[in-house]
């Protein structure tokens, strides 16, 4: 009986643009994702704190904290 020859892989791909194909999902989730987290951050809630500063307004301060460190 025969043995069948295998032929080695080439080591690169014989074009040299990248060919990536992702699933429309792989783009949509994290792009649904982020708005969602974007419109939690962004969007005041129904309960505010005693103080009445709006989530917007803590992030920015915190961030300003951070940078001029």
């Amino acid at each position: 009986m025969p043995a069948r020859t295998q032929h080695p892989r080439p080591t690169h791909p014989a074009s040299s643009g990248a060919d990536v194909r992702l699933p429309w999902w792989a783009v949509a989730l994290p792009a649904l994702a982020f708005a969602a987290l974007l419109l939690l951050i962004a969007g005041p809630g129904q309960a505010q704190a005693a103080t009445g500063e709006s989530a917007t307004g803590q992030l920015l301060r915190h961030l300003l904290a951070l940078l001029t460190r």
